[in-house]
């Protein structure tokens, strides 16, 4: 098979060529080799060279042997090194500055004299949250061996601390002027904030001892990740309309929800927001503070627990009233109760699918109650036991039971309809009159963006483990995970793809690096037609083709 150039002669007097690729076939019937004519490369005056290249170097490459093309082209000897992630760095590092925080950082910085470079660091540390989560030790040998990192070739595992302890000692004003360049550049909807909090445990049974400035952070409290055996620290965030993390706070273990809402409002209304409506879930209400929430022309939406037992929550879920339709499968009344200064306003929600999948859960732990019983022999009339008190005790079975003069359980038919008459339903709260009551129901749906958001934190950047021990660095590692979920939550915003997508396909980009006799040339790998889409969506320009190529004479030089 070899390609060879075929000319012709046209009425005007000059002659076209055209290449093709060929392969001799025998014809038995002329008992000789006859030309065949693989593909057609088009004429030699509009043929793309370098596609030729290109094929001679996958064809050598499939071979095992080095490409001979490379003494044509002027580069003899070049051998290949190795190949570096670039495309997931590339992308983030476009964001970052993009987002206004790597002048934020650059502005901050000009009051210090920091030999090493921070603000650099700081987005290794952030980058390889979003990438490849691990410790700030192992961040060192990634920067330095696994990514083509934007105007970082190396970095000290110390130089990371110090960037670390410079970014919490700025953590207030870089929080403030990050937020600022956001919202103007992504054009923030900051009417409606949806708050929440998390807690992340650590793995040692030792509490943080008391300090001359505070109780320490490691705390042992109510565990949302169901380890209460364990020191943790509780996070709150709070998060726009689409899901953008525009600050965060870190308590310690042992804070409760509802202590926390004062500073929370204290700390947004320094921001100057304006107009704010903030969505909570059930664990924040009371009326401390839902009044802290109403201060300085504030309002919120709250969710009501719907067997608190208040007076107020039982007359809003037994209103009579005609339902609204605003979504499929999801209706909405409003009850107001009392007048004047005691007015509340209430929405009651009804989503028929959750009505369902409640109704099967219910009859599910009524089937396996009845196994219980029988199996406890309770219903023949056997005595009161140990094994009887701990099925009263049960948080599940427990609320369908009641027991006989004799002291032994039942099932309590009675509440179980009472329970069946709040399938599906969830109860809502509310200071502005202003929205209706299908903005209340959709506006404190959204809340889910902030728990999408602590998903993130937990699973896709590997908040935890936190491998470090003081105070100070535990609190900036959740810093520097905050700034990794703004980035890619952008990221996902402007492309409609998850994280993990993006990243995945985004590691396939590599910077390959070819050395030898003739020079250094630095060469990314070819994008996709994936690449190319979620470059075109988050706006983000390819980078050049040949990122260095230079000669001995020039490498000498510098």
């Amino acid at each position: 098979m070899y390609i060879r150039t075929m000319s012709r002669r046209n009425k005007n007097g000059t002659v076209t060529s055209y290449v093709q690729l060929v392969q001799n076939v025998w014809d038995a019937n002329a008992r000789r080799s006859v030309p065949h004519i693989v593909y057609n490369f088009g004429r030699e005056d509009e043929l793309d060279k370098e596609d030729l290249r290109r094929l001679a170097r996958h064809i050598s490459r499939f071979l095992g042997e080095p490409f001979a093309g490379m003494e044509e082209a002027g580069t003899p000897g070049l051998r290949y090194i190795g190949s570096k992630a670039l495309g997931g760095v590339w992308a983030l590092n476009t964001l970052w500055e993009r987002l206004g925080i790597k002048k934020t950082l650059v502005e901050m910085l000009k009051e210090h004299h920091y030999q090493s470079p921070v603000e650099r660091a700081l987005f290794a540390l952030v980058a390889n949250r979003a990438l490849a989560p691990s410790s700030k030790l192992a961040v060192e040998e990634w920067v330095a061996e696994e990514v083509a990192l934007p105007g970082l070739a190396g970095v000290a595992v110390q130089q990371l601390y110090r960037a670390m302890d410079f970014l919490l000692e700025h953590q207030d004003e870089l929080q403030w002027q990050v937020y600022t360049s956001i919202a103007d550049l992504l054009n923030l909807e900051v009417d409606i904030l949806y708050f929440d909090t998390t807690s992340t445990y650590f793995e040692t049974e030792a509490e943080d001892e008391e300090d001359a400035v505070g109780q320490g952070l490691r705390k042992r409290g109510y565990s949302k990740d169901h380890r209460p055996d364990l020191p943790q620290a509780v996070i709150g965030m709070a998060v726009t309309k689409n899901g953008i993390p525009v600050r965060c706070w870190i308590w310690p273990g042992n804070t409760a929800d509802m202590s926390v809402v004062a500073q929370v409002k204290k700390d947004l209304i320094g921001w100057k927001l304006g107009r704010v409506i903030t969505v909570v879930d059930r664990g924040f209400v009371s009326d401390e503070n839902l009044k802290e929430l109403q201060k300085a022309g504030g309002h919120y939406i709250a969710g009501e627990k719907l067997r608190s037992g208040k007076a107020e929550t039982e007359a809003a879920l037994g209103r009579a009233g005609r339902y609204q339709w605003i979504k499929e499968g999801v209706e909405v009344k409003e009850i107001v109760i009392g007048e004047g200064e005691a007015r509340q306003r209430y929405v009651v929600v009804r989503n028929k699918k959750r009505a369902e999948r409640d109704r099967t859960i219910r009859a599910e732990l009524l089937s396996r109650l009845e196994e219980e019983l029988k199996r406890l022999k309770v219903l023949q009339g056997q005595p009161h036991s140990k094994a009887c008190c701990a099925l009263l005790a049960n948080q599940a079975y427990g609320r369908f039971l009641k027991t006989t003069k004799r002291g032994q359980p039942r099932i309590d038919r009675k509440k179980v309809r009472e329970e069946a008459k709040l399938d599906g339903r969830y109860l809502l709260r509310t200071s502005d009159d202003t929205l209706s009551a299908g903005d209340v129901a959709l506006g404190y749906r959204q809340l889910a963006e902030v728990e999408s958001a602590f998903r993130s934190l937990k699973q896709e950047l590997d908040l935890r483990p936190i491998y470090h021990r003081l105070e100070d660095r535990i609190r900036s590692h959740i810093l520097l995970c905050w700034l990794a979920l703004l980035l890619i939550r952008v990221a996902e915003n402007n492309t409609g793809e998850t994280w993990n997508q993006l990243r995945r396909h985004l590691d396939r980009m590599r910077l390959g690096e070819f050395n030898g006799s003739s020079g250094r040339v630095l060469q990314r790998s070819e994008p996709t037609s994936y690449h190319q889409t979620i470059f075109k969506a988050m706006d983000i320009p390819l980078q050049p083709q040949v990122f260095l190529a230079e000669t001995p004479a020039a490498k000498s030089a510098a």
